[in-house]
């Protein structure tokens, strides 16, 4: 409250019954995340998804090489969080993985999140040390994270072949995630031609050609990428999944009759944007459309707390942004696209369809 134009402390009673729960929470999840993070760069999970039995901590701490006393804290602290399961026999205590843990956080399950869990501690983690003066510079830290310059948005980020390699990981395993959610947001049946542009690991094509057997999908990502994506994660003898090798800001794109861009137009400004959808508009087929994928922030703004966490991690990483579905109707509609709708998931990417005139 004001008084005179003075700001007046707010008074507590020593006797009430305050305690700052959610702001406890907050504070704690930075330790929350740093123990998942060190749980699966130890390999807790994959040990005991290898075991036929539950194992003790010491069996644990000697298999994964950490101290006894290191590791009984961080299986308590798993615990804990629901991650793994505690048993007691004749006194001996012994765990074991959750289904949460089994299904997402093991290498080799389908669903596996290891690899975003990888990135986030390894590149995402150090880049948000400098969060402080991305807010008050308005600009990426990729130099005073890594030491590279961030002239280049992805000549920072790919800044050598075994961060691209992560990168396209991360990618690879959001979309196994999110991605079936997204290619079926509206039906692109009619679409039998598709342009992933930016298509990185080629994850969402492969969702794409799973949920429309008429379809072909040409990923469209830079030479080198291209390259990583065929020797890791597409197998040659998948007949509808080709590749198109260049710089969707420079090069020509293929003609299609839809384009995806997921998790694109977020890293860029919104004169970006509109640049490249204008290119993408001018590419496609008439009566063709363009499928944009992200988190959707809401009209306002208010929420929800995953987008504007996600915006902020533009700030640090790139030159863009997340936005509601009216801002990228916007981009859209300065494009030339008309016709444009959006449907929200319920999960972490949404998706926005903008059309071409027939």
């Amino acid at each position: 409250m004001a008084d005179g134009g003075k700001m007046v402390p707010t008074k507590v009673s020593p006797t009430a019954d305050v305690y700052p729960k959610r702001i406890m929470e907050y504070i704690e999840g930075f330790l929350i995340s740093k123990t998942l993070f060190t749980s699966c760069e130890l390999g807790v999970f994959e040990l005991l998804l290898g075991s036929e039995r539950s194992l003790s901590a010491a069996e644990i701490s000697q298999a994964v090489g950490a101290s006894l006393d290191g590791t009984e804290r961080l299986l308590a602290a798993c615990t804990g969080m629901q991650l793994l399961n505690r048993h007691q026999d004749d006194g001996k205590v012994s765990y074991s993985n959750t289904e949460q843990a089994r299904l997402f956080l093991t290498r080799s399950s389908p669903l596996s999140l290891y690899q975003s869990i990888h990135y986030h501690s390894k590149t995402i983690y150090l880049c948000w040390h400098y969060l402080t003066d991305a807010v008050r510079e308005g600009r990426t830290q990729y130099e005073k994270a890594f030491g590279v310059s961030s002239g280049d948005l992805f000549e920072a980020i790919y800044r050598s072949d075994d961060e691209m390699v992560k990168f396209m990981q991360l990618m690879h395993s959001i979309w196994n995630i999110c991605g079936k959610d997204v290619v079926t947001a509206f039906d692109l049946s009619p679409f039998k031609v598709i342009c992933d542009l930016g298509g990185c690991s080629g994850a969402l094509a492969k969702h794409c050609t799973s949920a429309y057997p008429e379809c072909t999908v040409t990923i469209f990502d830079l030479p080198k990428v291209v390259h990583m994506s065929k020797e890791h994660f597409i197998k040659e003898d998948d007949q509808r999944i080709s590749f198109h090798e260049g710089d969707f800001f420079k090069d020509s794109l293929p003609e299609a009759e839809l384009y995806i861009l997921a998790r694109i137009l977020h890293d860029w400004t919104d004169e970006r944007c509109v640049e490249l959808l204008q290119r993408i508009y001018k590419a496609c087929k008439p009566g063709g459309a363009v499928l944009v994928v992200e988190a959707l922030l809401s009209e306002d703004g208010s929420g929800p707390l995953t987008a504007q966490l996600y915006s902020l991690n533009m700030l640090v990483q790139t030159e863009g942004r997340e936005r509601t579905d009216v801002q990228y109707a916007a981009l859209l509609t300065a494009a030339g696209f008309t016709n444009i709708r959006h449907c929200l998931t319920g999960k972490i990417y949404d998706a926005v369809l903008g059309h071409k005139k027939a």
